[in-house]
């Protein structure tokens, strides 16, 4: 059960191949605690994640306010104001209060 083992050049590119795959390997540590879901390191960084937090929130309260605008004007229910009054919302024209052009 001898097998003769044979001597292999290594070529350029496999070289290039082995160097590339060791430092792909060297690197991978690095990669992944980088993309962590690691918590605020900093004080500015736990800022900076508050505002973001409160600029999504407003953002789904103004669209949230959006979408139950619009399926009012669809179903043609009315509004009320805080009075209890009918309110006198949007006049449907599309404008923003600014004069005709002439």
């Amino acid at each position: 059960m001898y097998e003769k083992i044979e001597a292999q050049m290594t070529t350029r590119r496999t070289a290039f191949w082995i160097l590339g795959m060791a430092a792909f390997g060297m690197g991978m540590p690095a990669a992944v605690l980088t993309a962590s879901d690691a918590e605020a390191q900093t004080p500015g960084m736990e800022r900076r994640q508050d505002r973001r937090t409160g600029r999504h929130e407003r953002r789904q309260d103004r669209r949230t306010g959006r979408t139950e605008r619009r399926q009012d004007r669809r179903t043609g229910t009315t509004g009320t104001t805080g009075t209890g009054s009918p309110g006198t919302g949007t006049t449907g024209t599309g404008t923003t209060g600014q004069a005709p052009r002439q």
